[in-house]
């Protein structure tokens, strides 16, 4: 059993079986990957793969748990290279961060800049997608960590360290009629058609919630994951606009008039959500403590042995997280 082939049969399952795309991804032979898988069957004395003539089609029962250690072992092999680099040059490595649209435009910035001039030689990606999709990314092994609000809960092997809470602002036009009521309700709200973010997207099921625990349904004419899609509509007069507070920018959204949202809807929690297992560097260590100044080492580590959630929330509960 080598290495080689474990990498093979990992990649080919998070193509969706496709040994064509995963060879070009790998940089080597589509015959080369089918070669070692099947040597890796055939002394294993199992089939990983479901076939249909010779296309791989599903995972056998067997193939679904040697994956998942396949997984596990990939993962430590990581976390070698890292640690032999964590001692050959603190100072060079590659960051890879996932996360969603309203973070990485808006929340973002000012932590990488930071983070780049104390790490210049640090190779940092971003990538985008939803929730679910970076909570997976992360989970996989695929990216370092994930930086959301929701959809953060649907993987037992990960971490979540509260980072900030956030609240909404209401999005209208200069002289919309809402910017004359000294503090608008719910109900009034309803009464417009309502431009938002996509259910499971940045804080979202707050909002929801706020709506159905005083019974209104309220129109929702247009929903985005962009905040900059939301604010667009808005001014083409399509609705009235609820986003993260932190989307609206004075100086760039100055034809917009921005109601506070505090009152009504409890406030959201943005969390980095990282593996259980993994090996931190000091520079990952660093970065977080930049996002969040109370994530210092000690309590990561903490939390990296936490099992139970009562333990984790007993960790958490006396930390006054910061607000944007």
């Amino acid at each position: 059993m080598k290495l080689q082939q474990l990498r093979y049969i990992w990649e080919v399952a998070q193509h969706e079986m496709n040994v064509s795309v995963t060879a070009g991804k790998l940089f080597t032979s589509q015959p080369g990957i089918s070669k070692q898988i099947r040597l890796l069957e055939q002394e294993l004395g199992v089939d990983i793969f479901v076939r249909s003539g010779k296309q791989f089609t599903g995972l056998t029962p067997a193939g679904i748990e040697i994956l998942k250690v396949a997984g596990e072992v990939l993962s430590k092999t990581q976390d070698i290279r890292e640690i032999a680099d964590e001692f050959h040059n603190k100072e060079i490595g590659t960051l890879s961060i996932a996360t969603t649209h309203t973070q990485a435009r808006y929340a973002l910035p000012p932590v990488v800049q930071q983070f780049m001039q104390r790490y210049p030689d640090i190779k940092l990606t971003i990538h985008q997608g939803t929730p679910a999709q970076i909570a997976e990314q992360v989970s996989r092994g695929q990216v370092d960590l994930a930086i959301a609000t929701e959809g953060t809960d649907l993987f037992d092997n990960l971490v979540k360290l509260p980072c900030y809470q956030w609240n909404r602002s209401i999005l209208v036009p200069h002289g919309h009629p809402l910017t004359q009521e000294a503090q608008i309700t719910l109900k009034q709200l309803a009464a417009f058609p309502i431009i938002t973010y996509t259910f499971g997207f940045t804080g979202r099921s707050e909002l929801d919630r706020a709506f159905d625990e005083a019974g209104l349904k309220p129109h929702l004419s247009l929903t985005a994951v962009d905040a900059d899609v939301i604010k667009t509509y808005v001014r083409l007069g399509l609705g009235i606009g609820i986003v993260a507070h932190m989307a609206y920018d004075p100086l760039v959204d100055k034809d917009l008039t921005a109601i506070e949202a505090g009152h009504l809807f409890d406030p959201s929690t943005t969390k980095v959500v990282i593996r259980r297992d993994m090996y931190l560097r000091g520079f990952l260590y660093d970065f977080l403590k930049m996002l969040a100044p109370h994530l210092n080492r000690d309590l990561i580590d903490r939390a990296m042995d936490i099992r139970e959630r009562k333990d984790w929330e007993a960790l958490f509960s006396k930390i006054a997280l910061p607000v944007h």
